[in-house]
């Protein structure tokens, strides 16, 4: 077997992705195996895996959007801005706080935000990871960072019991969006410390959870000799894609990384073309420096 796709994985609470990544090694039998946006050890969800060839997408697939459902508990603070950390600050929630109050804040933070990255992340400041400076207890500079947040709604009801308010919510988001910052932000907002207690990734990119398998149904599709199922084509991450369907003859100047005229009608920057086939053969883009042209920025397929 000479594995070729993505697996849609679903990873389980306690693992690092990259533990993932070498689980996914070891059973597919390849080095050729790369992540498509880090999920902290504590959230569960969707990661889809590149196998082989397909790991020529992983910074696109990195770069797509991302959907999550979680849980914000109002009234303490952490260090590490979800449950898995120490007790920061504490604040009970003294006045009541009613739903139309929760969906204002949510509401306020739809759009363009920025964010500072928590301390215990894998942001890279002055060539060391946040969280090595944290662990030493080293407070640093973090720069801020614009997200873009497509939807923030409240899903359950607003439950206040012992000066903590928890409810939960879903949001869909762009690349390096920090959902525990978004707890602790919706928690300032309202006037109080927060973080956040539950997180799901639902979606990321072309996947979703109902596409998923968990490591042990990937292990009983290989005993059977089945494993190849569980790979999805490169064509299914780039559907959502721009493309420009090729012929026969353009197709094979294209695997040849030539630079051809770029139709009038296509008007984005970065495309997928796909030949009479259905496969796609390769990532264009316009030619910065030739006017009506387009050149490869990534090859796909191979002759």
């Amino acid at each position: 077997m000479n594995p070729e796709g993505i697996v849609p994985l679903w990873k389980k609470r306690g693992k690092t992705s990259f533990d993932c990544v070498r689980d996914m090694q070891r059973l597919y039998g390849t080095k050729k195996v790369g992540h498509t946006g880090t999920l902290d050890p504590d959230v569960e969800g969707v990661l889809p895996i590149c196998i082989g060839r397909a790991t020529k997408l992983v910074e696109y697939m990195t770069a797509e959007s991302k959907e999550y459902e979680g849980e914000a508990t109002i009234g303490f603070s952490t260090t590490t801005e979800d449950s898995s950390g120490e007790k920061v600050e504490q604040k009970d929630v003294s006045e009541t706080l009613i739903e139309t109050d929760v969906d204002e804040v949510l509401e306020r933070l739809n759009g363009r935000i920025e964010q500072t990255p928590p301390m215990y992340s894998a942001v890279k400041v002055k060539g060391k990871r946040l969280y090595e400076y944290a662990r030493q207890g080293i407070e640093v500079e973090r720069p801020s960072r614009e997200v873009t947040i497509y939807k923030l709604e409240r899903t359950s009801p607003v439950v206040q019991r012992d000066g903590l308010v928890t409810f939960r919510f879903r949001v869909k988001c762009s690349k390096g969006t920090y959902v525990r910052t978004l707890a602790v932000t919706m928690g300032e907002l309202l006037g109080y410390p927060a973080h956040m207690s539950d997180l799901v990734r639902t979606a990321s990119g072309a996947f979703t959870s109902d596409q998923c398998l968990t490591e042990e149904q990937l292990a009983e599709l290989k005993q059977l000799n089945r494993l190849e199922e569980s790979l999805y084509p490169f064509e299914h991450a780039l559907k959502d894609w721009p493309k420009l369907t090729v012929d026969k003859e353009t197709e094979a100047k294209v695997m040849n990384g030539a630079v051809i005229p770029l139709p009038k009608t296509m008007d984005e920057s970065r495309f997928t073309l796909y030949n009479q086939q259905g496969e796609c053969l390769a990532i264009y883009k316009k030619h910065p420096n030739k006017e009506g042209m387009m050149k490869p920025e990534k090859m796909l397929k191979i002759l």
